[in-house]
């Protein structure tokens, strides 16, 4: 494009859909109301484990405003097993997964009857007068006890409560190199199972036109186009009668990326009835169905030699998938079983992962999904590394990462990483940070014995993202593709409409893929439209998760808009009676080259075409074009972040003093949007640190299953970050984008525990489990001093 007119790619613009969310003209699903709508409200097990004696809904049904109750095997016939889609093993357990239990509830929160009334709150009041009649079972919590030859079953017919092992070696044999090693180092970590708290609440409307025997489905899903599918295949109505749109969608940081029960009962309850149905969850509701995050045990060794020279790295994890297992709950930890070898380079890499059964809510991706814990690992042990060879944490990492001369590099773990410079985005955080001085300040307190300790925490990283490479899905048993498809329609009157498989719910797609387009195709970013969240406008799409939305479905727009100058091209070439060789294309107008005044206009082709009054021969009369990309690797995103946090040892709080990172995301298309997603997924990293846990009882009973118990930062709780970027191109895709999405919540996590356990060490304390509240970081003090 020309000097004088400014290129919408870089460019920080307000976001497009901002006016809407803040003057309430949205969309959500609880907004939905259409005539003769009936509510659904679910009663669930109190119970974490037990057999289902009796159930009976018949005294719900006379309660006001009631019009139908169901049972589990009342609605059984009309709904097989809820899916899973990556069966990570030839041999994984997968046990059934009924939408509503039938014989038997597997945690507290399953599903075990359906009350229909006119009004949400006379369907809630119905289900206290529904009799069920349990026998309890004993439940299974612990991991390790699980795996034990006496342990209760999840599943009685499957004799085991392990549901597989996933093992992964690469390198040299890990037992020789331990051998040699002259320093090996063995740490355990744990991470507690998170809930998502996205500000909107699932829920679902499902509308029946009886004649035709079709179904629009609205849900507040990050996954319409798999949803459709799925759905389709659990409930038995065909695909082609199945409409799915996800409104505007409040959030989802993974937990919408499920095919859940409800929408299932709601799709089969509406189709029994013929009547239009709702569900919206509760705030408490969603702490026990909506599926956790993390829930993690790594064994974690790591050997080198003196002069801190990593040599290899073996982790053994054990996953609490829950009682079930959901749409990706075993790949999560595959995800991840890549990344833990991050930035470094070694000789030996050996992973064993084995998920395991237990009477919880099922997990499934959250946030970041595999790549934070693994990159937490890494990062946890590298500082401990550190320690025990008297280097400076950074100065170690200086010694094994990847140079940025040597890329692309094939990792130890086998991905091939197309760029970075690690070097450079730690040069900048040390500077923003002020490393040295923070240095002096903390050997200054620690002499002087103070009572409010300062730590320094640092953690490097890069995760794969922009989830795509349909053949390495398939060689890890993934059941669907990666690619991604979009199309641009160029209406008569110049206006572009985008059409993007991918599905909103906070990242700013509208706005960015406005730019993208508008960039292209050289029209102004106000005239594009963008579409999406609907499979019948948006028939095509793998959908929103693994920030893969920019890398696979940016690139596919990109694409498909310069299809559309292609074919513009042609008919320009014809009109202005030259070549298209002789054709230049600036700011949206062909013009022939030497003869600035022979012009036309993206927009006067566009009318031309419609009008198809003089037309090239046999040319279409249309330049609307489409185009489904299908990346040939993933994107590998990097960053180094530093934080300092201050220990009041007396207490046990921990207060984060100051907060650096520099990330490189590639080509940034909007660096405004760029800044909000990092600052988020800094609160979230953050959060896992410090605050978030779900936590049960030795009953299996959620305990914190409130915003009462279960702690969320508010803005006051976090601190004021300093953010930067750096920006190494990605080779791979033409945008030379990479993603943001989860990059905040991989990195930050290690940084926050390792300044804390960084602030403590003098006193004895090398580990705080996570999140470190002030009571476990005092009697973590207690116990060292002890």
């Amino acid at each position: 494009m020309s000097e004088t007119v400014e290129r919408e790619v870089g460019r920080s613009r307000p976001r497009k859909e901002d006016a809407r969310l803040l003057t309430g003209q949205t969309n959500w699903t609880d907004n939905i109301s259409v005539g003769g709508l009936l509510h659904l409200a679910i009663l669930r097990s109190p119970m974490a484990h037990a057999r289902i004696d009796r159930v009976d809904v018949t005294p719900a049904l006379e309660r006001p405003g009631v019009v139908a109750a169901f049972s589990g095997s009342d609605l059984a016939e009309g709904m097989g097993s809820l899916p899973c889609a990556w069966p990570v093993t030839e041999d994984i357990v997968l046990p059934d997964h009924p939408p509503i239990a039938v014989d038997e509830v597997r945690y507290a929160g399953d599903p075990v009857a359906v009350v229909v009334a006119r009004d949400r709150y006379a369907a809630a009041d119905a289900l206290e007068a529904i009799e069920v009649d349990y026998t309890p079972l004993p439940p299974v919590l612990d991991l390790e006890a699980a795996l034990t030859e006496n342990s209760p079953l999840v599943h009685s017919d499957k004799n085991t409560n392990r549901s597989y092992l996933w093992p992964l070696k690469t390198g040299e044999d890990f037992d020789a190199v331990r051998r040699r090693a002259e320093v090996t180092l063995k740490r355990r970590y744990v991470h507690q199972r998170l809930i998502a708290n996205a500000m909107e609440p699932r829920g679902v409307v499902v509308t029946p036109l009886a004649a035709s025997g079709e179904y629009t489905l609205y849900s507040s899903t990050q996954i319409p186009h798999i949803l459709r599918i799925m759905l389709a295949v659990v409930t038995g109505v065909p695909e082609h009668k199945l409409r799915v749109i996800a409104p505007d969608v409040g959030g989802g940081f993974g937990s919408k990326l499920q095919v859940y029960g409800e929408e299932a009962i709601a799709l089969t309850v509406a189709r029994r009835l013929g009547r239009p149905v709702k569900w919206t969850e509760s705030r408490s509701e969603g702490y026990l169905a909506t599926h956790h995050g993390r829930g993690m045990i790594q064994d974690v060794e790591i050997a080198a030699n003196r002069d801190g020279k990593l040599l290899g790295l073996k982790a053994d994890l054990l996953v609490d998938m829950g009682a079930y297992l959901m749409l990706v709950t075993p790949g999560i930890p595959i995800l991840g079983a890549f990344m833990y070898p991050g930035i470094y380079k070694m000789g030996s890499y050996e992973l064993n992962v084995t998920g395991v059964f237990t009477t919880k809510t099922p997990t499934d991706a959250y946030r970041g999904a595999g790549r934070p814990e693994a990159t937490y690992a890494i990062e946890r042990i590298m500082d401990e590394l550190a320690v025990e060879l008297g280097l400076d944490p950074v100065e170690l990492r200086r010694r094994n990462w990847i140079g940025h001369e040597e890329f692309p590099y094939t990792t130890i773990a086998g991905l091939t990483y197309d760029s970075g410079n690690y070097e450079a985005a730690t040069e900048k955080a040390l500077a923003l940070f002020d490393y040295d001085k923070l240095r002096a300040e903390q050997a200054d307190r620690n002499r002087r014995g103070d009572s409010v300790r300062l730590g320094i925490g640092v953690s490097t990283y890069t995760e794969m993202c922009g989830l795509a490479p349909s053949r390495v899905l398939r060689d890890l048993r993934y059941a669907a593709g990666g690619w991604e498809a979009a199309s641009i329609r160029v209406l008569p009157t110049g206006k572009v409409e985008v059409v993007t498989g991918t599905s909103p719910h906070g990242q700013g797609h509208v706005t960015c893929w406005s730019q993208i387009a508008a960039d292209v195709l050289g029209v102004p970013f106000e005239d594009v439209q963008v579409v999406h969240g609907d499979t019948r406008a948006a028939p095509q799409g793998m959908d929103t998760y693994g920030s893969r939305s920019l890398v696979v479905g940016g690139t596919a727009i990109h694409h498909a808009a310069r299809k559309v100058v292609d074919k513009a091209r042609k008919v320009a070439a014809h009109l202005l009676e030259a070549s298209e060789q002789d054709l230049e294309f600036t700011d949206g107008v062909f013009s022939v080259k030497g003869s600035p005044d022979a012009r036309k206009t993206l927009q006067e082709l566009a009318f031309e075409t419609f009008s198809s009054h003089d037309l090239p021969d046999g040319m279409e009369p249309t330049i609307n074009a489409g185009h489904v990309t299908d990346p040939d690797n993933f994107s590998y995103p990097h960053g180094t972040h530093l934080c300092a946090v201050e220990v009041d040892t007396e207490t046990g709080r921990s207060h984060i003093r100051s907060y650096v990172c520099v990330d490189d995301v590639g080509k940034v298309i909007n660096p405004m949007i760029v800044e909000g997603q990092v600052h988020g997924g800094l609160a979230q990293g953050i959060a896992q640190a410090l605050y978030e846990e779900a936590v049960y009882d030795d009953q299996g009973n959620l305990v914190s299953g409130t915003m009462a118990d279960y702690l969320v930062p508010s803005a006051p709780d976090l601190p004021e970050f300093v953010t930067d970027r750096t920006e190494t191109p990605s080779t791979t895709n033409p945008l030379g984008v990479k993603g943001v999405g989860e990059a905040g919540t991989i990195a930050s996590t290690p940084a926050v525990v390792n300044a804390i356990v960084d602030a403590l060490r003098p006193l004895g304390v090398t580990e705080v489990r996570m999140p470190c509240t002030p009571e476990r970081v005092w009697r973590a003090i207690e116990e060292a001093s002890a």
